[in-house]
């Protein structure tokens, strides 16, 4: 860590990304972390740091430039949804998704500025959203971005991307498949009994990028010791793999008792991804790593698991 803070983002344009009291992505998300975060007492070690707006050219390194044109055109209604029924619009929505975006933008720059090594983003890690439209409660797909930006500002190439949420990173899987340096490493709830239904097994990258994909299903109640069982499948893949850089989605719906998924892990998988996910990039990646929150549904279970990961970010050396 050289003595360096974790970078946190906080402020009111993160927290302005959800959609209403009545929907599982509620309003509560940013606050119910924080309050966690600054109970843990991990001082000065951690660095507050605000959120950026992206511009509409960052938004179209991932996205088609009609899609971004819709998102901004819907973002002065009132009603209706972005996708087939699960994001809905909102007044502001092109805003709030375009905030997303910008701060794991900045998060990148922080870290290839040497500023930091690890950071983390609760409001992010939107991986549904393809480059072309809106799913899963996903407008723009931060993640997508930010490997198209270090590619293109940084010329890092090989870059790994590790989903821990209950839910498939399908955004990010699907838009990379055929791209053999975007090594996609992702252990989810099983498709058959969980959306969006993709992330089998044999899902592992086309053509020249075969093999390039992990998917790791896990059936419906597996708990710490099971996803301890598979995590060194990850360890591995990465350690061939050797990557320039290092995202971590680690959606906190994975954790017992959330209202939409049935895994039942405790923050303790948070932390022993994180630790392993931090030797790897002290091996690899200069030591940077992102994290962005992901999914998580109840308010306890995230605001612990995030918690989780930024005391291991600050206290694993």
């Amino acid at each position: 860590m050289k003595n360096k803070p974790v970078y946190v983002y906080k402020g009111e344009a993160l927290a302005s990304y959800n959609f209403g009291e009545d929907h599982p992505f509620g309003p509560d998300r940013h606050h119910a972390f924080h309050s966690e975060l600054e109970a843990a007492k991990l001082g000065s070690s951690v660095h507050y740091a605000s959120p950026k707006k992206a511009a509409v050219d960052d938004l179209v390194l991932f996205h088609t430039v009609d899609y971004v044109d819709f998102v901004s055109t819907a973002s002065d209604k009132h009603t209706g949804y972005l996708d087939q029924g699960d994001t809905p619009i909102f007044p502001g929505v092109f805003e709030a998704a375009s905030y997303v975006v910008g701060t794991t933008l900045a998060a990148v720059d922080v870290l290839m500025r040497g500023d930091a090594d690890r950071a983390f983003i609760p409001i992010a890690g939107m991986h549904h959203a393809a480059r072309d439209t809106a799913a899963g409660f996903c407008v723009f797909n931060d993640c997508g971005v930010a490997i198209e930006y270090l590619r293109k500002k940084y010329h890092i190439q090989r870059i790994a991307y590790i989903d821990i949420d209950a839910h498939h990173g399908d955004g990010v899987f699907y838009a990379f498949e055929n791209d053999p340096d975007l090594l996609f490493a992702d252990i989810h709830q099983d498709g058959q009994t969980l959306y969006p239904g993709t992330g089998k097994a044999d899902e592992q990258g086309k053509g020249i990028a075969e093999g390039s994909k992990l998917n790791i299903p896990m059936a419906a109640g597996s708990d710490d010791s099971d996803f301890k069982a598979v995590w060194p499948k990850v360890m591995e893949f990465l350690d061939v793999a050797k990557p320039e850089f290092i995202i971590f989605q680690c959606g906190a719906d994975s954790l017992s008792g959330d209202p939409i998924t049935q895994l039942n892990y405790s923050e303790e998988s948070h932390a022993l991804a994180s630790r392993g996910l931090i030797q790897l990039a002290e091996q690899y990646s200069k030591g940077r790593i992102i994290a962005t929150g992901g999914g998580g549904y109840n308010m306890k279970n995230l605001a612990r698991a995030w918690t989780e990961v930024v005391k291991v970010f600050v206290e694993t050396n």
